[in-house]
């Protein structure tokens, strides 16, 4: 059942959320027709949330619920599209195997790991656990990705940098090219940052407004690095709506969807918020 659906232009871009279970939007979308999946899934828990009730840890359980929707999130992927879906120990490497099965083992490209520094659990006979796991699969071997870059220098490479005569900064450093040798000329301006690595270390302690709601950077960071302005952006695990806020922020097409009206209404209100 459709409990409310809002259509909001921004930027010449569409936004569209439903409450609705997940499987029925799936089969409802043509083949083909999304270039990105984030989804920040059922995490096997166990736990009832009030508005919610999670999977329990039982193989038998995460399997019949995610292979049906496995094999409509690949059918609806565009072939240059990505999939990232997060969750944690609990589960995660029964939903990698199918994974592995719906998108093939070459089409995994890293297991991405969200380290929030806040998360504190009070263990005592086992390791702190402070973070998620995504799993970063694509649809086929030409697949879009844009490098992000970390803005971080160090305050002793920075002490480097030296003005020319022509008033710009730069440096010495040693040459990239393996076949040659000495040094070369780096200017500050032309320095766009470290390389992104696998872990997004991200301090999230504010006030959530629904049990499981992700920061903004974390989603950001996906976003931009497996889609383009204009592109499709699909979340099948809504929640908060944290992804329908950064897509329409960044100038993509959304859809998404969560059983639960509950945080349809959320989502709406912090849409409603960016007008």
């Amino acid at each position: 059942m459709i409990d409310r659906i809002t259509e909001q232009p921004f930027c010449q871009t569409r936004v569209m959320c439903r409450a609705v279970d997940n499987l029925e939007l799936l089969l409802s979308q043509p083949d083909e027709s999304v270039d990105l999946i984030y989804c920040d899934i059922l995490y096997g828990t166990g736990r009832n949330f009030g508005d919610y009730q999670d999977l329990k840890p039982i193989r038998n359980e995460i399997e019949a619920h995610y292979l049906p929707r496995l094999k409509e999130m690949h059918r609806v992927l565009k072939s240059t599209g990505s999939i990232y879906l997060q969750m944690d120990w609990r589960i995660s490497h029964w939903v990698r195997c199918l994974m592995d099965d719906f998108f093939g083992y070459d089409n995994f490209k890293n297991e991405l790991y969200y380290y929030n520094k806040v998360v504190k659990n009070n263990v005592k006979l086992n390791f702190q656990n402070s973070t998620d796991t995504i799993l970063f699969y694509t649809k086929s071997k030409k697949y879009n990705f844009n490098p992000q870059f970390e803005n971080v220098i160090k305050e002793s490479t920075l002490k480097e940098y030296k003005y020319n005569d022509i008033g710009e900064l730069v440096r010495m450093a040693r040459t990239r090219d393996y076949q040659k040798k000495g040094k070369t000329k780096v200017f500050l301006e032309s320095y766009k940052g470290r390389l992104t690595n696998n872990v997004i270390e991200i301090c999230h302690n504010i006030k959530a407004e629904y049990p499981t709601q992700k920061p903004k950077a974390l989603i950001e960071r996906i976003i931009k690095a497996s889609s383009n302005e204009g592109d499709t952006v699909a979340d099948y695990y809504l929640g908060s709506g944290t992804t329908a806020v950064v897509c329409k922020e960044l100038n993509r097409n959304f859809i998404g969807c969560d059983i639960n009206p509950k945080a349809i209404e959320i989502t709406n209100a912090r849409l409603d918020a960016l007008s």
